[in-house]
């Protein structure tokens, strides 16, 4: 869902981090939110970084971290999120402090976690009635702790209402990339995945383990067929043209992709044909027909209901809130 930012003021992020915090997760909110800029280079972030005793923090390493900022910043925040700890491994061990920093978060702010940080969301009752996610591993625990919690254990990330929740530590980069998304847009979202060296954009809804990430020398990979699709979006692409780009039969190819990308190739054709939709209205003048046509939805009736279902928008008002290029 689009979040719309009327003045583009620099949106708040407050991180709350608790004793044996992982360092690699602290890091990836600071690095994704940090580097957002505005076409004429402003930072769109304040990431700061909080704890309920603000001094030394111990982390999950061999190494502690300093922290300066109380609980009280919280208060502030437009988003707060929330990364794990190994403390989320100990059932009953969230502490009273946590609690009462949690309940000074301010009505409306956006809240979210990094993998096991969505046990602490879930204690205090913040994703009762909410599709959630949290580390594989870990899901079968946190669906028996959290019965009122609807529990996806198949995906990277969630958004439902305002409070969203990240598989393991990679998908935390995916949950923060579509934040900045829902922020200021794909161009700011691309560009920060860009300086990350990341894929700017995984599906929340894509597979959180794929059981072989990499294919073994002797399969060839999905990727011609992949460089071809994305060279002919404006144009119908079926299965069959596909698994004819990797000389393989269509059930051969729709297994291997699935291994590959953890999602089906139909799946990941519709991303990004929104994606190059989404690229078009931020950066063309382009009238709606034409990027419907070049995005390879054929119609702006059929972009307008791929849009909406998407990004909860019309191709109109997603142009107007995130286009980075004047209207002449």
């Amino acid at each position: 869902m689009v979040m719309m930012c009327e003045d583009r003021a620099m949106h708040r992020v407050s991180v709350l981090v608790r004793d044996g915090c992982l360092p690699m997760e602290l890091g990836i909110v600071h690095r994704i939110f940090g580097q957002a800029r505005s076409a004429a280079g402003e930072r769109l972030y304040e990431v700061r970084t909080c704890t309920t005793s603000p001094g030394e923090v111990r982390t999950d390493t061999d190494f502690a971290i300093r922290v300066d900022h109380g609980p009280e910043i919280l208060a502030e925040a437009d988003t707060v999120i929330v990364p794990a700890s190994d403390l989320d491994y100990v059932p009953g061990s969230l502490q009273e402090e946590v609690r009462t920093a949690l309940a000074g978060i301010r009505q409306g702010a956006r809240i979210a976690s990094v993998c096991t940080g969505s046990f602490v969301l879930a204690e205090v009752g913040l994703l009762d009635g909410r599709r959630a996610t949290t580390h594989w591993r870990s899901c079968d625990r946190f669906r028996a702790q959290y019965p009122a919690v609807h529990v996806d254990p198949d995906v990277l990330y969630t958004d439902d209402r305002g409070v969203l929740t990240s598989a393991g530590v990679a998908a935390g980069i995916d949950l923060c990339l579509h934040m900045v998304r829902s922020d200021f847009g794909s161009a700011v979202a691309n560009e920060v995945a860009r300086g990350t060296v990341v894929p700017p954009h995984r599906d929340g809804g894509q597979a959180q383990y794929v059981r072989r990430p990499l294919p073994e020398p002797a399969v060839s990979s999905t990727g011609r067929a992949r460089t071809w699709a994305l060279e002919n979006l404006h144009r119908p692409v079926s299965l069959r043209e596909l698994a004819a780009r990797e000389s393989t039969s269509t059930r051969t190819f729709t297994r291997r992709f699935r291994e590959e990308m953890g999602t089906s190739p139909g799946q990941w054709l519709a991303r990004q044909r929104i994606e190059r939709a989404c690229a078009l209205l931020e950066e063309t003048d382009l009238p709606v027909d034409d990027v419907a046509e070049r995005a390879g939805f054929g119609t702006a009736g059929s972009l307008r209901l791929h849009l909406q279902a998407e990004r909860g928008v019309s191709p109109t008002t997603y142009r107007r809130t995130f286009r980075t290029t004047p209207t002449t």
